[in-house]
């Protein structure tokens, strides 16, 4: 059997291959006296730490079952086993009590049900060396040498029901020491039962890996590569759980749910679109959002720049619609202008549209420009009677008297004050770069509706804020927590809306707001804002006191080689985070690049896993409405190296551990039989079967043909449970051996053949298939089967055969 390889476990590891005066150079002459047993014993934590990695046996992380578990209840709280595996586990269980007597199950029944339950533990994957893709799976789970010695002595007659292993086997029969090497792990720590006792794998298990310094360690996939400067991820809401990636030169890519993109864009309007190739440029295509009801109306919106007579910069917020030949295709002609903002300066462009729960269309604007909002006496921010440095809001679903293509909501703040634009929603803001809709919690409700936005500070600090009606949130006066401009600071009828969270440029120097997870998939991050800085490249997370409403830091990092040795996962990603996006289901992702131009095609779609915790299985699983594709789709293409360099395709477990009781020894009381109980043969009594042979005995050489084909059918009216005679030396075995038969698969399970048999007069061991149970059955040769009353039909007096063990045992 293949062993993992063993980690190393000290210094000592070190110093068999280096003499001590190498090991301790100049640089490591501090580990001379008592520092060395310090950074020992801290190696050795950190060590413990990382290595703590919970894997079920389908290369996924564990999971809460959502309903109780009957058998193996051990791991209800948490583990690899949902109410349908824990049930699959028990049948086999009980298919293996049954072919033991009452003395073995009562010595033991608990032992095997300790065992075979390991596939539910959260550490399934250390147990059975499952965690390399590439080597065979184990039999059974790795048990520690004394529990090991103590289940040989007491159940080695049960192993044959537990594995197929040919080394196993002989091993058990011939030698115990050899055959609980072969079973025990080179990592004490998980073998079995010691990985129950182990605090450092069980203290926080479930919750979000953390470092030594509390960073959350989470994991990405890659979904989508080749974008120029991806600028945002939004999903149109109407159930195809299609993704529309925009890139800032002004095209949008449409993605489908199993990752390929359609050849032909979306929308193409970089015609149109101002923007250039310098590196920073913060013109461009900046947003899109759909309507509520696009489902049924085809309406969405763009946000982008323009150029007018070659001088006058302006914002412009339109309205198009999509085609209505190809719902993956928008309508070039379709386009209706909202609103036009002239901009002042090259940066500062804002560029977020959404919708909010109360069906109106936010968008967010940026004060204009340059460096400190120098315009005019307070700045466009504090100026309610402009509209950039704002958060405006308005009605997409009708016009207004005065001729605007949109409607003023009634319930704006300042819709009846003078000195103020009715589109104002909140202002003093200085350019706020991706905001989102809170979804709230999946079970309460919580936080539904909040708008959530980072707003790019100017010299020193950058912040998170939360959008209120009529909030003023402090620009240029304050920036973050501390005050910009003095005299603005300390005017009293500021009253400003404080941040929920602001950090130094030491951190970073440019926000890229993001979103409150409430996606399925990873229920850990359930309440999380996770968000980042476009500069540093630096992942971050807010954690709500929900008592105080306070919001707490929460630093992520990329998890180690060993914490996201998962399938198609990944732990790097490009520095410079560009925005967030949610997916239809909720699931969380970030566009990064490596190069910020708006020609550069490095930009790089990720999608946000937690590799301590999945939602159970099914839980997630949705059926997306079908998308008619009417061009050619571009299969995904990954670019980044796994850890697991592949997709492993090793079977499961399950298709291994099978029951290996015959048919015909099911239980009255646990299963309905499909055929009658096989009577106890009377001495002296001249059977059908016997009969038959005679009869065939008594033919002529002449009609021998005739004779095959009688002999045949007579073989298949046989019922399952009698006793055939047709039976040669070659089927001659000895009760309890396997057969040799070399056309068995490595699962155990005889190949099907079609064709008749070439010699009939020498007939080999039939596989005979009945039409109800459609199971094949060996037949036994001149042995007789053991007949042992069942415990469960001692009242009724009835007796069932068992059959030795063989491999030819059909897999179910």
């Amino acid at each position: 059997m293949a062993k993992m390889p063993r980690e190393p476990d000290s210094l000592s590891h070190h110093r068999a291959k280096c003499p001590e005066e190498r090991f301790l150079t100049r640089r490591t002459e501090w580990l001379r006296g008592p520092f060395r047993l310090v950074f020992i014993i801290i190696y050795f934590s950190y060590l413990r730490h990382t290595l703590a990695h919970p894997q079920c046996l389908d290369y996924q992380p564990p999971f809460k079952p959502p309903y109780h578990l009957e058998f193996c209840r051990h791991y209800e709280k948490f583990g690899c086993c949902d109410q349908k595996a824990d049930n699959s586990i028990a049948m086999r269980y009980w298919d293996i009590m049954d072919l033991m007597g009452d003395e073995a199950y009562a010595a033991c029944g608990d032992l095997v049900k300790d065992i075979m339950c390991q596939e539910c533990s959260p550490y399934a994957a250390h147990l059975f060396d499952a965690e390399d893709p590439y080597t065979p799976v184990r039999h059974l789970p790795g048990l520690c040498f004394p529990y090991c010695s103590e289940f040989h002595s007491k159940c080695s007659s049960v192993v044959k029901y537990l594995t197929n292993s040919q080394t196993l086997l002989e091993t058990c029969e011939t030698d115990r020491s050899h055959f609980c090497n072969l079973i025990n792990l080179p990592d004490q720590d998980y073998c079995y039962p010691n990985v129950l006792r182990n605090n450092d794998l069980y203290s926080n298990l479930g919750k979000v890996v953390e470092d030594t310094k509390g960073c959350l360690q989470l994991c990405l996939t890659e979904v989508a590569n080749g974008l120029r400067n991806p600028v945002l991820m939004v999903h149109s809401g109407d159930d195809t759980h299609r993704m529309f990636v925009a890139e800032q030169i002004g095209f949008v890519w449409v993605y489908l749910k199993d990752g390929s993109r359609l050849e032909q864009p979306f929308l193409d309007i970089s015609g149109e679109v101002l923007t250039t190739q310098w590196l920073g440029d913060e013109r461009g295509f900046l947003g899109l959002a759909f309507h509520p009801r696009y489902r049924n109306n085809g309406r969405f919106f763009i946000y982008y720049s323009i150029l007018i007579n070659g001088k006058l910069e302006k914002i412009r917020i339109s309205e198009m619609k999509v085609s209505a030949h190809d719902m993956n295709v928008a309508d070039p002609y379709s386009e209706r202008v909202l609103l036009e903002i002239e901009e002042p300066a090259a940066n500062h462009n804002g560029g977020q549209l959404l919708f909010g729960l109360d069906g109106y269309m936010y968008i967010f604007t940026g004060d204009g420009g340059k460096a400190g909002d120098p315009f005019g006496k307070f700045g466009n921010s504090q100026n309610r009677s402009a509209l950039l440095g704002k958060v405006l809001r308005i009605d997409v679903d009708g016009s207004s008297i005065d001729g605007k293509p949109y409607k003023i909501p009634p319930d704006n703040p300042f819709l009846n004050d003078p000195d103020a634009k009715p589109e104002v929603y909140a202002y003093g803001v200085r350019n706020m770069w991706r905001c989102s809709v809170d979804r709230g919690d999946p079970l309460t409700g919580y936080g539904r509706g909040r708008i959530f936005c980072g707003d790019v500070g100017q010299n020193r600090y950058e912040e998170v804020d939360i959008i209120v009606k009529g909030g003023n949130y402090g620009w240029r006066a304050k920036e973050g927590f501390e005050c910009f401009d003095m005299k603005l600071c300390q005017n009293s009828s500021l009253d400003d809306i404080l941040p929920i969270f602001a950090y130094g440029h030491h951190v970073g120097k440019s926000v890229t707001g993001g979103y409150v997870y409430r996606g399925c998939e990873s229920p850990n991050l359930n309440g999380l804002y996770i968000f980042g800085d476009f500069m540093s490249g630096r992942l971050m997370a807010l954690e709500e006191e929900k008592k105080s409403g306070s919001w707490k830091e929460r630093n992520v990092c990329m998890g180690d080689t060993e914490t996201c040795s998962f399938p198609g996962l990944i732990n790097h990603h490009h520095k410079f985070i560009i925005s967030f996006a949610e997916d239809e289901a909720g699931e969380l992702y970030f566009l990064a690049t490596s190069y910020p131009s708006a020609m550069s095609p490095f930009g790089t779609l990720y999608k946000f896993t937690d590799p301590s915790r999945r939602a159970p299985p099914g839980k997630c699983k949705y059926k997306p409405l079908p998308v008619k594709v009417r061009g050619k789709k571009v299969p995904f293409a990954p670019r980044e190296l796994t850890l697991l360099g592949e997709t492993p395709t090793r079977s499961p477990l399950e298709k291994i551990l099978l029951p290996t009781k015959p048919p015909g020894t099911r239980q009255p009381t646990r299963a309905k039989p499909i055929t009658s109980a096989p009577k106890k043969k009377i001495p002296g009594k001249t059977t059908k079967s016997k009969l038959s042979q005679e009869k065939l005995k008594k033919t002529t050489q002449a009609t021998k043909q005739t004779q095959i084909n009688t002999s045949t059918k007579t073989l298949k009216k046989v019922p399952p449970n009698k006793k055939s005679l047709l039976q040669t030396k070659k089927g001659k075995q000895a009760a309890g051996k396997p057969s040799l038969n070399p056309k068995l698969s490595m699962k155990g399970a005889p190949e099907k053949k079609k064709n008749k048999p070439k010699d009939v007069t020498k007939p080999k061991v039939w596989l005979q298939k009945t039409e109800k149970t459609k199971k094949e059955v060996k037949k036994p040769t001149k042995s007789k089967p053991k007949v042992t009353v069942s415990k469960k039909n001692q009242d009724n007096g009835k007796k069932t055969k068992k059959y030795p063990f063989h491999k030819k045992q059909k897999t179910v």
